[in-house]
């Protein structure tokens, strides 16, 4: 009698449904589509996202940054920046995809705020957060929407769960 319970195929379809049950997402590392034809003129203007949020990206490579949250795990230390500083388009790989990036860096800080927390939010009260820094460098990826627009987003928390911050072109 042949077992078939331990055939190749069955492990492994165990296998992957023991990924989908842990949460192991095997797209989660997928690139988006690479921007590579972004103009400076794109890039120019306001750009604006959740809780006031906005930056002014200034044709002569200057910025000015109003409460801006920290990518990646410095997200998760809540503070908020403002002030000005310089931004630019690059094609060097900067970020987590291939493609062009904006790197934006506050070179004057004026100030700087906390992000109350979301409600579903679970703090851990003994965890001592990291104060605001007096510079910072941002790098955004870049992507178009479905109508071909611009966007400009950055990933904050633990990385693995690919969470995005997107900002959008201020509108009149």
């Amino acid at each position: 009698m042949v077992n078939t319970f331990a055939s190749p195929r069955r492990i492994a379809a165990l296998i992957v449904c023991l990924f989908v049950l842990v949460g192991c997402n095997p797209h989660m590392y997928d690139e988006v589509s690479a921007v590579q034809d972004a103009k400076r003129a794109e890039i120019v203007g306001s750009w604006v996202c959740t809780d006031r949020t906005e930056v002014t990206l200034l044709a002569d490579g200057k910025a000015v940054i109003n409460l801006l949250d920290g990518q990646e795990f410095d997200f998760d230390d809540r503070w908020r920046l403002s002030g000005t500083g310089e931004w630019e388009l690059t094609n060097e790989r900067a970020g987590w995809n291939d493609g062009q990036h904006v790197q934006l860096t506050l070179t004057a800080r004026t100030s700087s705020a906390t992000r109350t927390p979301d409600p579903a939010e679970r703090l851990d009260p003994s965890t001592e957060h990291e104060p605001a820094p007096e510079t910072y460098t941002w790098t955004f990826e870049l992507q178009r929407d479905d109508k071909k627009q611009l966007m400009l987003y950055f990933f904050f928390g633990d990385p693995d769960s690919r969470s995005t911050y997107v900002l959008e072109r201020k509108q009149p």
